[in-house]
């Protein structure tokens, strides 16, 4: 079986290394990467890791936010020219896992029926009261709880629901994947069983500057784009209606819990205590392609 995954990216050099190397590890065969003009140090990042043969690195400087299309293009090649059997769409900050701690992506998409042709995958914000504030820590060792308050909390605190699922699709040589990874043209004909199902744990917030780049970068894409007119109240365009304002700060804070949020919420299931990812990747330090690229972008917690 041949599983790809794709990837646009701009300028995520505090975690993208990790990313690669904990997709790969999950027995993805080759990752399609699209750089989208990254000037903090990604693109020399996946430059390394398309040196090993693993990553397929491609540029495109454009910033008129045309993820849609670029990830096509790359869903397309994962079958025409790699012949992918399943192709996993994924953002910088998303970490692909099976819900079954025991198995690999791999071993749950082969034990996945072909027949279901696409199916959606659940996106887990993963939250925390610090994110990058303290010296020595990174989003790894501090975004250990999953988000699961209630729409009508969120909506309180002024913030977007949870993400969209994304889409996991069989390789087609015609398919269009839409903007965002959430859906695409391939025909669900169901989802898999619980025993092998995956999902994203997803960490969207790791620093104060990281956020307000990412909502820069965003909000400006979309401002360029002579194809995309999104609503006012998508949440890329709303953060960055309040960054012009000066109004931004307060919505990332409302973002990640603090330790009292966190103590109220836990009983209530609000806040769920992950440590997966922060075990796995310190697990991987062992067998990583490339040690130094990934130690970058780990927490000294998991180095000793």
């Amino acid at each position: 079986m041949r599983i790809m995954a794709t990837l646009m990216v701009r300028d995520e050099v505090d975690i993208v290394a990790a990313m690669v190397e904990h997709t790969l590890a999950q027995g993805i065969d080759l990752l399609l990467v699209t750089d989208n003009g990254s000037v903090d140090g990604t693109r020399e990042v996946l430059e390394a890791y398309a040196a090993t043969g693993r990553v397929e690195l491609f540029h495109d400087p454009l910033h008129e936010h045309q993820q849609g299309q670029r990830v096509t293009e790359m869903a397309r090649r994962a079958r025409t020219v790699h012949r992918a059997d399943w192709v996993v769409n994924l953002d910088g900050d998303e970490f692909v896992v099976a819900v079954d701690r025991s198995l690999t992506v791999r071993e749950a998409l082969e034990r996945t029926p072909f027949g279901l042709n696409a199916f959606t995958v659940d996106v887990v914000n993963m939250v925390g009261p610090t994110a990058g504030q303290v010296p020595g820590h990174t989003a790894f060792d501090q975004l250990v709880w999953r988000d699961r308050r209630p729409v009508e909390e969120l909506e309180r605190r002024d913030l977007h629901a949870h993400p969209t699922p994304n889409a996991v699709h069989r390789g087609e040589s015609d398919v269009v994947v839409r903007p965002g990874n959430h859906f695409t043209t391939v025909v669900s004909n169901g989802q898999p069983d619980d025993a092998v199902r995956l999902e994203v744990l997803h960490v969207p917030w790791r620093s104060w500057e990281q956020f307000e780049s990412k909502v820069v970068n965003t909000g400006s894409a979309y401002s360029a784009s002579a194809t995309l007119n999104p609503s006012p109240n998508h949440h890329g365009m709303r953060d960055y209606r309040l960054w012009q304002e000066g109004r931004l700060r307060p919505t990332y804070e409302n973002r990640l819990p603090d330790a009292e949020q966190l103590a109220l919420g836990e009983p209530q299931g609000w806040f769920v205590r992950e440590t997966r990812l922060v075990d796995e990747l310190t697990a991987l330090r062992a067998t990583a392609l490339l040690p130094d690229l990934f130690d970058a972008t780990l927490p000294v917690s998991m180095k000793v």
